[in-house]
């Protein structure tokens, strides 16, 4: 069964650029421990300090493949980059679950 996530964060102003450079040039270590800890149709969106993400999980065991993902190497360097760009860094706070309240696959249009 898929699970859909939503998740919303806020960067430091004056690392919005630096998170964008980032993720412009994602690493392939990175994107394969995504794939592998079964994440789809990831995406990363931006308004200001205002980041969004939304993926799919397609495995059965979602807290494990996430112990799987913080146990990665590449993943973990990646983070040393990316994590302080976050406002609420010092506070362990990144990306933060939001509610799906609505949804329309479409196909059923009355």
């Amino acid at each position: 069964m898929t699970r859909r996530f939503c998740q919303r964060a806020w960067l430091k102003p004056e690392k919005v650029d630096e998170y964008r450079r980032l993720h412009a040039n994602a690493w392939p270590g990175v994107l394969r421990t995504i794939e592998e800890c079964n994440l789809r149709n990831y995406r990363i969106h931006l308004l200001d300090t205002l980041v969004v993400s939304t993926f799919e999980y397609v495995g059965e065991d979602y807290e494990a493949d996430m112990r799987r993902m913080e146990a990665d190497p590449v993943t973990q360097d990646w983070w040393t980059h990316t994590k302080p760009c976050f406002l609420r860094h010092d506070e362990g706070i990144y990306y933060e679950d939001m509610e799906e309240i609505f949804r329309f696959d479409g196909g059923d249009a009355v």
